[in-house]
């Protein structure tokens, strides 16, 4: 693998070209944005695998997405780069693999390379109105300049500029593990629109093979699919709002998961069921031209499609091309890429337990390394282990009361390598990686892992806390540089404002005397004299710089 200085020299040689993508972009909706740009919005949820009854999930009780996807198109092969939803999200946000910016880790506090991005800058920088609802979860704190508007007091896509686009996010977090465990009351609460008619009966529940099967495991599996239901009623509401204001024929929707279902050996994992997540895309018939080509409402794409991809597909269908150190590629728009032939993903350190495992698929076959093989598949991590069926699952180890699949998951060291043919095994239960016939298949897979490894710099190897000694020497955060403003003469009683900042990577945001918005900087501001402006800056896994409040005055 590359060492650190040489990924750093790699880093800098990228710096050019990135701060070229940021100035060039032009930043008010009303300098380059027009109406014919698509909204997006992207509905995302938790904890869920494709529990869906459009995806042949047949104790699924999902009326409302399954209507929505008659009228979308449904990915088949949609998957995360890692089991749990902080290091999935601070993908998605940076079009990055975490195992290449240092972000892999849950729960870190990241310092991604300085050229490193929110790749909402770039659609704020094209016109386009950012909203976020409300999570962000990125292993890392958002910079101020990654949104318009971030929490839950907001309006989500309203109070943008007339005929600017937007792209809004709203997550929901109803189907989130520790749902599942809330006390009997709670839990009704939680789910109050689900029908007695549509509640899940735990003795029908196909509980996965390798599952105990006792009361609690068959509880809490009807759970989760009571959850999604109540899922569901929420989704048919964000539609009945875009629906009413007039926008569901100007927007393409996305609906995706944060990651596989919330139970045991899913979760944090990165077998499929950790990894693979619905992904439904509406295109509505005046946008018809941005869907996949030949495919029509109700039909599927089997392409193979990654979590980091979401960002550069957005930024395409909104026609912003996207900066060439992003290792996620569109699969939709102008700027698409071809199809992927493999997906990526990583374990390392879980809340308070380390593990270190490596994947890679194609259509059919899965290969995982287990860098830390004498370590146990099932260690226990405190907010796991208070799941209901994970319990039941070791106490049934401790009695020597499992079925061969069930001990799969208790054993006290791993295997080195695993194979799975995810077709034939879904559940990823029978490794073939000792098996002659599949040789061939494992050292391409091997072969490809370790290649990804090493062009995409992963950090695995290298201890956390070495990591953050060298970003953050001694665990203080840097500060972001105070920017600085400089004037030169326009026409009448204007002049142009230039900002910027010496620290690397750093992002400016600014307000004009008069407005309640912060404007993302990206070319000088034609501003009139005696006007007040404040401005700061900020770069992710820095503190924001002290914010300047000044009155142009003159050019001098």
């Amino acid at each position: 693998m590359p060492s650190m200085s040489s990924r750093s020299i790699f880093y800098i040689s990228l710096v050019a070209v990135v701060h070229f993508l940021v100035v060039a972009l032009p930043l008010h909706a009303a300098d380059t944005a027009s109406q014919s740009r698509p909204n997006i919005l992207w509905i995302s949820c938790e904890d869920i695998s494709p529990h869906v009854g459009s995806y042949g999930d047949k104790f699924a009780t999902t009326p409302n997405l399954d209507q929505f996807a008659s009228e979308g198109i449904r990915y088949t092969r949609f998957f995360g780069h890692a089991g749990v939803c902080a290091v999935n999200r601070s993908g998605i946000i940076t079009a990055m693999y975490p195992t290449s910016i240092g972000t892999q880790h849950m729960r870190c506090a990241g310092i991604p390379p300085h050229y490193v991005k929110c790749f909402t800058e770039y659609l704020r920088a094209a016109g386009y109105f950012c909203t976020n609802r409300s999570k962000t979860d990125y292993n890392f704190t958002p910079p101020f300049t990654a949104w318009d508007r971030q929490g839950n007091r907001h309006g989500d896509w309203a109070g943008r500029a007339t005929g600017q686009p937007f792209f809004s996010v709203i997550n929901l977090t109803t189907t989130h593990e520790s749902q599942i465990r809330l006390p009997d009351k709670a839990f009704f609460r939680r789910t109050n629109r689900v029908t007695a008619a549509q509640r899940h009966d735990p003795a029908k529940a196909p509980l996965p093979p390798h599952y105990p099967d006792t009361p609690a495991s068959r509880r809490d599996y009807a759970r989760l699919h009571d959850l999604i239901t109540q899922l569901d009623y929420q989704v048919a509401d964000i539609l009945k709002k875009l629906k009413d204001d007039g926008l569901a024929e100007n927007t393409i929707v996305f609906f995706w998961s944060d990651h596989g279902d919330g139970l045991p050996r899913s979760k944090r994992w990165i077998y499929d069921s950790g990894l693979h997540t619905p992904l439904i895309i509406r295109f509505p018939k005046k946008l018809a031209h941005l869907a996949p080509n030949g495919k029509i409402p109700g039909s599927t794409v089997d392409d193979l499609t990654a979590f980091i991809d979401l960002g550069p597909t957005v930024m395409s269908l909104a026609n912003v091309p996207a900066p060439k150190y992003m290792q996620g590629r569109a699969f939709l728009g102008p700027h698409r890429k071809p199809a992927r032939s493999y997906i990526y993903a990583a374990r390392d350190r879980m809340d308070e337990t380390y593990d270190l495992i490596r994947a890679v698929r194609d259509k059919r076959y899965k290969y995982i390394r287990n860098l830390k093989p004498w370590l146990p598949y099932a260690q226990s991590i405190e907010y796991m282990d208070r799941m209901p069926t994970l319990r039941d699952w070791r106490k049934l180890n401790q009695q020597d009361k499992l079925s061969a699949k069930q001990k799969l998951f208790m054993r006290k060291t791993k295997s080195l390598e695993e194979l799975y043919d995810t077709r034939n095994d879904p559940w990823e239960l029978n490794n073939l990686a000792a098996s002659p016939d599949h040789q061939q298949i494992l050292a391409r897979l091997r072969t490809e892992l370790e290649d990804w490894q090493n062009r995409t710099g992963d950090h695995g190897l290298i201890p956390e806390a070495q990591i953050w000694q060298e970003r953050r020497p001694d665990g203080k955060f840097a500060v972001t540089a105070k920017p600085t403003l400089k004037l030169t003469r326009g026409n009448a009683n204007r002049v142009f404002a230039t900002l910027s900042c010496s620290t690397k990577g750093a992002s400016i945001a600014y307000q004009l005397e008069g407005q309640s918005n912060w404007y993302l900087y990206s070319k000088p501001i034609s501003v009139k004299l005696n006007t007040g402006i404040k401005f700061r800056a900020c770069r992710i896994g820095f503190r924001d710089s002290q914010t300047v409040n000044t009155t142009i005055e003159s050019t001098q």
